[in-house]
């Protein structure tokens, strides 16, 4: 019974302190508006109604993504048929669920990893996957290859050549 009475103090500190995350903070009160939060940060941001596409532009925040951005959106585009689950350009990685290609019968999903701003294909890692394993090198080869000269074909597009 000794160890029950000696809980209570830990337990009413720990619910306090939880208390005090949800209303905002230790001091912060939870009345912040966007106005008051310094720049760059996540519910700054948000209230903006910036997009993922944002970062890809010039910003004064000092936000540099190292991806190159021709690769990123050719991987897109190439996959388009893949259900996007998650982005993260700051590392570099797509990952895709489930999809089956136009006119295909298996379902692939993919993960895309560009780690480098350079335009080569030391740039892009495509890992595929059908529901029964990994598929062949030949087929990542060649998915790799066409977000490669869709990229090629962005870049070149786009006037910066």
């Amino acid at each position: 019974m000794g160890n029950l009475i000696s809980a209570k103090p830990i337990l009413g500190v720990t619910a306090a302190l939880l208390l005090s995350a949800c209303s905002g903070g230790f001091g912060g009160g939870g009345s912040n508006s966007a106005g008051n939060l310094p720049a760059g940060h996540p519910d700054s941001i948000a209230q903006k109604g910036s997009t993922i596409w944002d970062l890809f532009k010039p910003s004064d925040v000092g936000t540099n993504v190292k991806v190159n951005k021709y690769i990123w959106n050719a991987s897109l585009e190439v996959l388009n048929f893949l259900p996007v689950e998650s982005v993260d350009p700051f590392s570099g990685v797509i990952t895709t669920g489930y999809g089956r290609p136009p006119g295909g019968g298996r379902a692939y999903r993919a993960t895309i990893l560009v780690n480098d701003p350079a335009l080569e294909a030391r740039s892009l890692n495509v890992a595929l996957h059908s529901r029964s394993g990994p598929v062949s090198v030949a087929t990542s080869r060649a998915v790799e290859d066409a977000i490669l000269a869709r990229a090629r074909q962005l870049r070149i597009a786009d006037g910066r050549f």
